[in-house]
């Protein structure tokens, strides 16, 4: 069949588009300039891309037009090498319509009945479509359940008009057949997988899944995120890329909420799960080491669940082992705090009127981010029980208020820590001095055994 003079047209304009791409023309705007998209819009910079940040936070914007970053393991030093290469940031979402590639970043949490919260997804496609044009490439990143670019993102674009009724689809061969498709915007999803506090992994050496809503916007999508990244991973369809992102996290969680488990079992009966799990390790085929703490944190493992629990109803499917792993990952907060209360009364002190110093409410090490950390559950429990709770973060001056939490506390320095009842190791930062905080402190409960090279009467172990 000869190809139609619509379908020649979007080869010709695919084929411009990637050329621009790989001669560093293409423009590229990252919305959301959080712990994803700012490392994303700075790693396209060191590729000399013209990278345009969109946030609706004027604090974050002002911080990075003035070469200063807010994230800690991000030194501003970074941000004036990326504005050499002309990156900046914006709250004017009317500069979408001059981006040729625009990257969604924005924060996909909870409701408080676990059901997903997409309203950020949501005001960010509403607010950029009317900006939309032919031959842009619009991709979420942003972790969610299979079938949202599709049935949010794609959706969105339609009704504003932004569809021709042809598009053409190439594969190796050449020219496809024509089909009905979205033509005038291209979408695709491609998952996010940061690793906050990854100091090894070289961000460009994490593969990057790419899916596309068609061939085009595959094709489109592989030639961006392969000029940063070194390799690129083509899914058959948004929903599988969607997919794979939560089985990476889900099986995560449910092997940390294993150990969760095991942890108490051992306590009970006296047997050191660390030991155990280093054991189990030395085998060289058949298992992998997952570690327990006082829950699970960031915006992935506690979310991605109950993303796909909630979704798989839709289709009439159970989703019992999964959702357990996530209730049994929330429950850990609580266990820490009982063994506190347990710890302290064998010492001779009850909780109401207790003075306790938390370390560390990150949620997970030398990070400065506090999604969904257990650390701020552990806080709220302690003082409902009327103890009077403390506590110490490097990266955190002060803690206010969140989606999850109503703190208000600031950050209290280590001078005397025999002056608290106990202390409660939650996050175990590498800066800590643990050796002196055994020395020094009345009673240290360890939910990450943190202290494991000290033998101390004073150490309870969660």
């Amino acid at each position: 069949m000869t190809p139609s003079n619509s379908a020649i047209a979007s080869v010709i304009e695919i084929e411009s588009w990637l050329e621009g791409v790989e001669q560093r023309t293409a423009r590229v705007g990252i919305i959301g300039l959080g712990y994803v998209g700012l490392p994303l819009a700075l790693l396209f910079s060191e590729e000399r891309f013209r990278v345009t940040g969109f946030d609706i936070d004027a604090e974050k914007v002002r911080s990075l037009n003035e070469g200063e970053s807010y994230i800690h393991r991000i030194e501003g030093d970074h941000v004036c090498a990326a504005q050499k290469s002309g990156f900046r940031a914006t709250s004017n979402f009317a500069e979408i319509a001059s981006m040729d590639a625009v990257l969604i970043c924005v924060p996909t949490p909870l409701h408080e009945d676990h059901t997903p919260d997409m309203s950020y997804v949501v005001a960010t496609i509403e607010g950029i479509a009317p900006y939309l044009r032919a031959g842009q490439l619009v991709v979420l990143e942003s972790t969610t359940y299979p079938g949202t670019t599709e049935e949010i993102i794609v959706a969105t674009i339609n009704r504003y008009g932004r569809v021709r009724n042809v598009s053409v689809l190439r594969d190796d061969a050449g020219l496809g057949e024509p089909e009905d498709d979205l033509d005038g915007v291209m979408v695709a999803f491609s998952p996010e997988r940061e690793d906050p506090g990854n100091m090894v992994t070289p961000r460009r050496d994490i593969p990057k899944l790419v899916g596309g809503f068609d061939a085009r916007a595959t094709a489109a999508a592989r030639a961006l995120y392969g000029s940063v990244f070194r390799t690129t991973v083509a899914m058959s369809t948004p929903a599988a890329a969607e997919m794979t992102k939560l089985l990476e996290n889900i099986y995560r969680c449910v092997n940390i909420a294993l150990v969760n488990e095991m942890k108490q079992i051992c306590q009970s009966m006296g047997v050191d799960i660390w030991e155990v799990i280093n054991a189990a390790a030395t085998k060289p085929f058949g298992f992998q080491a997952f570690y327990p703490g006082p829950g699970v944190g960031g915006h992935c493992i506690p979310v991605d669940p109950f993303y796909l629990s909630w979704k798989a109803k839709q289709f009439g499917c159970s989703t019992r082992f999964i959702e357990l792993a996530g209730e049994v990952n929330e429950s850990m907060p609580e266990y820490v705090a009982q063994t506190t209360v347990r710890a302290l009364e064998r010492n001779g002190t009850s909780l109401p009127g207790a003075k306790i110093l938390v370390l560390g409410v990150a949620y997970k090490a030398d990070v400065d981010d506090l999604r969904e950390s257990p650390a701020l559950t552990i806080i709220e429990m302690l003082q409902k029980g009327q103890a009077t709770v403390s506590y110490n973060d490097p990266y955190f001056p002060a803690v206010g208020h969140g989606r999850k939490y109503d703190l208000h506390l600031e950050s209290t320095s280590l001078d005397d820590l025999g002056s608290f009842d106990c202390v409660l190791i939650v996050t175990d930062h590498s800066v800590y001095d643990y050796e002196r905080i055994v020395r020094e402190s009345r009673l240290v409960i360890d939910s990450r055994n943190a202290t494991r090279s000290f033998e101390s009467s004073k150490i309870v172990r969660c």
